[in-house]
């Protein structure tokens, strides 16, 4: 027995030398050479980890600007789905009747009022993003059309100030078409108590003056009634009000929503006066309450902007379900003829015909 594991033991030390046979040849592997390879592989491993760390910097060296492109989607998407969970929150607060719109800040109002049309607009692209090898397509279509496929969440400071001014102008350019159908309706108010009120009012209008709050308050009345009322405005009218509103046109409920366009934007007005007053607010809040009114505050001075503001705010406290349609139409009655509104139409339609 004591042969037979001496026997063993020297057939497995020669092994130890001779591990294997291939073809014919016999290949020794020394316990240096496992080192060495293990070394070797170490050495290659170590230094792939370290090529990983640095890819994120190579590929940004390279391909700066769609390296960039991805990280504002990704952050784009972060804020967007953020907005979602709190717009649906207050959704919910609404639909159980736990709070009303006047319970909530400024900038919720704000929220529930816009997001609605950003998720129209995101939803597509956010759903084809996330298909297998679609990024080779959505990538550069956003990078060339950011304005037309993507939100606020996803643009820099420099794209929210331009496609801002630019959403604004094409609103803009609806003013004039509502103000004619103001003018057109004049002549069934003869004999009115309110026709002459409101006649000078139209004047001023037209010879490129704004009228006073008092004045337009003054005539109040015929938004209540024919022939400004949402329920006697035609339907031209109608679609032009729309347009200027940043709505939809689609037929569904057109003057429903109008109405409740009006009580939202009077939510927003009270939520301002809450939260201490026009004069307190920050300058980029100040610039959006001018933009979702109707004004653009590019290069206006703040006390401009703030004295415009307190008088829409004068106008939109007298309003109520019934004559939402004057707020409707303080975008003509208190903006159509400011230099800054202007300044911006024509100067579009300037760089066009260039």
């Amino acid at each position: 027995m004591t042969m037979f594991l001496l026997r063993t033991l020297s057939i497995a030390s020669s092994r130890s030398r001779f591990p294997y046979q291939k073809n014919g040849l016999l290949f020794a592997k020394s316990l240096h050479d496992k080192t060495r390879e293990k070394k070797i592989k170490f050495y290659f491993v170590n230094r792939y980890i370290l090529y990983l760390r640095d890819y994120e910097k190579h590929i940004e060296k390279r391909f700066p600007n769609a390296v960039g492109l991805y990280r504002s989607f990704m952050e784009g998407t972060r804020n967007f789905i953020r907005d979602v969970k709190l717009y649906y929150s207050i959704v919910r607060a609404i639909n159980k009747k736990q709070k009303i719109l006047r319970d909530f800040t400024r900038k919720e109002i704000e929220l529930y009022d816009q997001l609605p049309r950003d998720m129209l607009k995101l939803t597509p692209i956010l759903l084809f993003s996330a298909l297998p090898f679609t990024n080779y397509v959505i990538f550069p279509l956003i990078y060339f059309f950011p304005k037309q496929l993507l939100s606020q969440h996803f643009w820099s400071i420099q794209q929210r100030v331009d496609f801002s001014r630019s959403f604004l102008h094409d609103r803009l350019l609806h003013n004039k078409p509502i103000f004619r159908h103001l003018q057109e309706q004049l002549s069934k108010l003869k004999g009115h108590e309110l026709y002459e009120p409101w006649r000078d009012i139209l004047g001023k209008i037209g010879s490129g003056v704004q009228p006073d709050v008092d004045q337009i308050l003054q005539c109040r009345d015929l938004f209540i009634n024919e022939p400004y009322n949402l329920s006697y405005l035609r339907g031209n009218h109608i679609k032009h009000l729309l347009r200027l509103h940043n709505m939809n046109t689609s037929f569904w409920f057109r003057r429903g929503r109008l109405a409740d366009k009006a009580l939202i934007l009077k939510e927003m007005d009270l939520a301002i006066l809450r939260e201490g007053g026009v004069h307190n607010m920050p300058i980029e809040a100040l610039k959006m309450s001018c933009y979702i009114r109707g004004l653009n505050p590019t290069n206006m001075k703040n006390e401009d902007m703030i004295n415009w503001l307190n008088k829409w705010i004068q106008v939109s406290k007298s309003i109520d379900h019934d004559s939402a349609s004057l707020l409707l139409h303080s975008p003509i009655l208190l903006g159509y003829n400011e230099s800054s509104n202007w300044t911006l139409i024509y100067a579009n339609e300037r760089k066009q015909i260039l």
